[in-house]
């Protein structure tokens, strides 16, 4: 059996002749008839009443009409489906937070976009709390966020690990610190810092490093490049993980210098997360493959130049 078939029935019904039907489907009647009986034949009834004046749907066909209704309504849905998720996977949604930016986010989405040029990408810069609530939304396909060590991912969402490091203090090529070989936090008060505002990792990560103690002057901004930025300008210190600044446009230029916290710092971890339940659109997920091949090459990089 095949949708045509039902088809071809449905639109001998709707006009009321073999003829007309074959008209209106741009098909020979001989064709027509000939469809229609293979399918009387498998179903072994008669579906249409075929006479000397022309043929028209017989009485047992009638019976069988609201079945060959319902297949083709479900087949319609099937394919207004199938249209619909072929829409969805021609854009992807990516929340991060902006420390993803350089070792991963950039060269990552310049490979997808080299394998799916016609799928969009959009990315939308965000804290952490907003990314898990789009993922939950379903605004969200895949979310680049930030743990510390030790913290414990919600389980509604699939978490991947793709890199770690340790948090380091960047810092201007002019400013004293960068002829530190590591950076306590009694030196870390000596200069303005740049810290995240409330709601990223890196925020609660600097609360804690200070323990209570003040810096001469703070800013606060919303994310890393923000940060990275402000440091190139010379206005102050910025704690950020490692990965955040290795390899940066401005760190490979001298307009940045990192160097290591002299005091013992946890890992910070850059995940990927997807929702634990519901469909994922493929294009979703060779995306999501792509940031863990991308993740294995700056490993193995950061690996070899350490060696």
């Amino acid at each position: 059996m095949r949708t045509e078939q039902l088809e071809y029935i449905a639109a001998v019904t709707r006009l009321g002749s073999l003829r007309r039907a074959a008209e209106a489907l741009h098909l020979s009647q001989p064709a027509l008839s000939e469809t229609v009986r293979n399918l009387e034949r498998e179903l072994g009834v008669a579906i249409l009443e075929r006479k000397r004046s022309g043929a028209k749907i017989s009485a047992e066909g009638r019976e069988l009409l609201p079945h060959i209704v319902s297949v083709l309504d479900a087949v319609d849905r099937l394919r207004s489906a199938a249209d619909e998720q072929h829409r969805i996977s021609r854009m992807v949604r990516l929340g991060t937070v902006s420390t993803a930016t350089v070792p991963l986010l950039i060269p990552t989405v310049r490979a997808f976009r080299d394998a799916h040029p016609t799928t969009q990408v959009e990315m939308v810069a965000a804290q952490q709390a907003e990314i898990h609530r789009s993922l939950l939304e379903g605004s969200f396909d895949l979310g680049l966020v930030n743990y510390l060590e030790g913290d414990d991912p919600p389980p509604e969402f699939e978490t991947t690990e793709l890199l770690r490091g340790r948090p380091v203090v960047c810092v201007h090529p002019d400013s004293p610190l960068a002829s530190r070989p590591a950076v306590t936090v009694s030196d870390l008060l000596t200069e303005p810092l740049i810290v995240m505002r409330s709601g990223y990792v890196m925020h609660r990560y600097v609360h804690r490093l200070l323990d209570g103690r003040a810096p001469s002057f703070s800013y606060s901004t919303d994310g890393a490049e923000m940060g990275k930025l402000m440091v190139a300008e010379g206005l102050g210190a910025s704690v950020l993980p490692d990965f955040s600044v290795i390899g940066d446009p401005l760190e490979r230029r001298g307009a940045i210098l990192y160097r290591p916290l002299a005091d013992e710092s946890p890992h910070v971890l850059l995940v990927i997360q997807r929702r634990t339940s519901g469909a994922v659109p493929r294009a979703a997920q060779d995306l999501h493959e792509a940031f863990v091949r991308r993740a294995r090459e700056v490993s193995r990089d950061e690996s070899a130049r350490r060696a």
